[in-house]
């Protein structure tokens, strides 16, 4: 793909700080259960075969495309892959979400052996290049990756967790062994990010969904500080590529998280108010783009409610950067037809 044309897509234009109206729009799960073509092929394969599948994870990336036409595709996959690809047992089981063999010592840690990643991962860079040629021009394709707190919780607790306090006990109570986690995430999350954007992902998105389980000096350390590292690796690398940063919950954090990480990108999870994040980073960091941040509930029920949330969200930030989206991933229910209503009233002018 020429350079000229990349300048043209205009969700990759957004993520570089440009004012689009109406905005780019793309959500969250958009590939996911809600969708019966997903359910279809989703019989025939566990996770990890779809994940690491090129023929099913192109199929299943490009499914919300075709739909909708999206301004986005993310790469079908999931930010476990990272630490089962370092050797950690993973499995997914229905009703109970992914089970790993927990990571809780020094010895647990040696264990994972990042030499294996590139091989591991190489049908996920197949996926990308393939979607390099598959997907219509004015599609940005997004990469993305587990930010390290959240990829260390369930690599430590062994399993998903209302509040991950195994996680954060470690934290306090073997930081040696808690920062010699993370400082392995922070590489090999830069390391699989680098293999993406090779493989040809025009921008990359870090996920902290457990970000909001942290007061704010535990904050800083295992989620502004590796999130940092990671951006500045990033850009010392790929300087042109947009990272799109999400930690989820953070709070008056948000801002703080923005401002110090470096990232291009500052998604909203549905507790935020835009406005409010908007004009603080106006005062701090004018040039980071806003991406968000529509309640999945009001998409799941739709209807006149959906329009007009979805409409005062767009119209609130009509005049900055703004990358429309979900506040988190679509709910498995949800109607397709919902989504099709949320994209003409984004769009409509």
């Amino acid at each position: 793909m020429t350079a000229s044309a990349s300048s043209q897509k205009p969700l990759l234009r957004a993520l570089k700080g440009e004012a689009l109206w109406p905005p780019p729009l793309w959500l969250m799960r958009q590939a996911g259960r809600y969708l019966p073509e997903f359910r279809a092929l989703r019989a025939q394969a566990d996770f990890l075969t779809r994940c690491t599948t090129p023929d099913i994870a192109e199929e299943l990336t490009l499914q919300p495309i075709r739909r909708y036409g999206m301004d986005g595709a993310i790469l079908f996959s999931d930010i476990l892959i990272l630490p089962w690809a370092m050797g950690q047992s993973l499995e997914f089981v229905e009703g109970k979400g992914p089970i790993l063999q927990p990571i809780r010592s020094e010895e647990d840690l040696k264990r994972l052996d990042p030499k294996r990643i590139a091989d591991v991962t190489a049908p996920i860079r197949e996926t990308l290049t393939r979607l390099t040629k598959s997907l219509p021009e004015q599609t940005t394709l997004i990469g993305f990756a587990g930010s390290p707190f959240t990829v260390a919780c369930y690599m430590v607790e062994g399993s998903g967790s209302r509040d991950f306090a195994i996680t954060r006990k470690m934290m306090m109570e073997e930081p040696l062994v808690f920062d010699r986690l993370i400082d392995l995430l922070v590489n090999q999350t830069a390391e699989m990010l680098f293999g993406q954007i090779e493989a040809g992902a025009q921008a990359v998105m870090l996920f902290d969904s457990w970000a909001g389980l942290l007061p704010p000096s535990a904050f800083r350390r295992a989620v502004i500080e590796p999130t940092r590292k990671i951006v500045s690796l990033l850009n010392d690398r790929y300087p042109h590529i947009p990272v799109v940063g999400f930690p989820r919950l953070a709070g008056v954090m948000a801002v703080e998280y923005a401002v110090k990480t470096g990232v291009g990108t500052l998604a909203l999870d549905t507790s935020a108010d835009p406005v409010q994040i908007a004009a603080l980073l106006d005062q701090h960091a004018p040039h980071v783009t806003l991406q968000g941040n529509l309640d999945p509930t009001i998409l799941f029920s739709g209807g006149e409610a959906l329009v007009q949330e979805a409409q005062a969200i767009r119209d609130s930030l009509r005049h900055r950067p703004h990358v429309f989206n979900l506040g988190h991933g679509v709910m498995q229910h949800t109607p397709p037809e919902h989504v099709a209503e949320l994209v003409a009233a984004v769009r409509s002018l």
